[in-house]
C-alpha cells in the first residue's frame, strides 16, 4: 500500500503544481496602478488614492474581457466635503466601465508620445497625468450615508458644485509592483488593492441600489443596480 502511494505522490504533485500555476497565469494581474486625485483647498492640497489591477482575459475560452478590480478614489476635502473618482467614464453621453481598464495605459501613452502595449505596462515607470477625457467621473455628496445627495463635479468648474476656493488640482497615475498573486498583501509581495470605500459610503454594502440612486440623482446615465456599484467597487 504504502510504495503505491509513494508512486502515485510525484505525478499527483506534479499535477497540483501545474493546477495551481495556472490559475495564478490566468488570475494574476496584468499590471496594477496607483490613481490619485489632488484637490487644493483652503485648508492646501488634499488627496487620496486607489491602488487598481487591471487582468487581461487569459481564460481559454477567451470569452471574457479586460476587467479591474479595486475602489473608487474617495477624497475628504474637510468641513463635511468630499470628492470621489469613480470606475467610470463618460462616452459620448453613454457610461463606460471599460475605460477604467486603460487609463494608466492611454496616460503613459500620452506622455511618452508613442504607444505603449498592454504587455508593456508593468516595466512602466513614474507618475503620469490624467486629464481630459481619462479623467473618471467625479462625484460629491452632502451626505455620503444618503446616495440620494450625490451631484456630479466638472472636472474643469470644481468650485461650482465644492465651493468657492476647492479647485480639482489634477488626477495622476503610477504602475505599482504586480507582486505574488494571491500573496500580495503588502511590501515585497506587492501592492495590495486597495479597498475600504464601503465604510465611507455605507450605502455600498446592498445590491446595488444605492449605487443607481447615486447616478441618477447625478443626473447620469441610468443604469442597472450591477452595473451602477461597479462604478464603486469591483471585485
Amino acid at each position: 500500500m504504502r510504495s503505491i502511494i509513494f508512486k502515485w505522490f510525484g505525478p499527483l504533485a506534479l499535477l497540483a503544481a501545474l493546477v495551481i500555476g495556472d490559475q495564478i497565469r490566468i488570475n494574476r494581474p496584468g499590471h496594477k496602478y496607483r490613481l490619485t486625485v489632488e484637490v487644493e483647498t483652503s485648508d492646501g492640497v488634499k488627496s487620496a488614492s486607489s491602488v487598481l489591477a487591471v487582468h487581461p482575459d487569459r481564460s481559454y475560452s477567451r470569452g471574457g474581457r479586460t476587467r479591474t478590480v479595486g475602489d473608487a478614489v474617495y477624497v475628504d476635502l474637510g468641513g463635511a466635503k468630499n470628492l470621489v473618482a469613480l470606475l467610470a467614464h463618460l462616452d459620448e453621453g453613454k457610461f463606460d466601465l471599460d475605460g477604467i481598464n486603460y487609463v494608466a495605459l492611454r496616460a503613459h501613452t500620452a506622455a511618452g508620445g508613442k504607444r505603449v502595449s498592454f504587455n508593456e505596462m508593468s516595466r512602466q515607470s513614474g507618475v503620469v497625468k490624467v486629464e481630459g477625457a481619462l479623467i473618471p467621473v467625479l462625484l460629491t455628496f452632502s451626505d455620503p450615508a444618503n446616495p440620494g445627495t450625490a451631484r456630479a463635479v466638472s472636472p474643469v468648474d470644481s468650485e461650482a458644485v465644492l465651493g468657492k476656493g476647492v479647485r480639482l488640482k489634477g488626477l495622476t497615475a503610477e504602475v505599482v509592483p504586480n507582486g505574488y498573486w494571491p500573496l500580495d498583501f503588502g511590501g515585497a509581495l506587492g501592492e495590495p488593492v486597495t479597498r475600504g470605500i464601503a465604510a465611507k459610503l455605507p450605502w455600498l454594502s446592498g445590491t446595488g441600489e444605492g449605487a443607481a440612486t447615486a447616478l441618477k440623482a447625478a443626473g447620469l446615465p441610468d443604469v442597472a443596480a450591477t452595473e451602477a456599484k461597479e462604478a464603486f467597487s469591483r471585485k
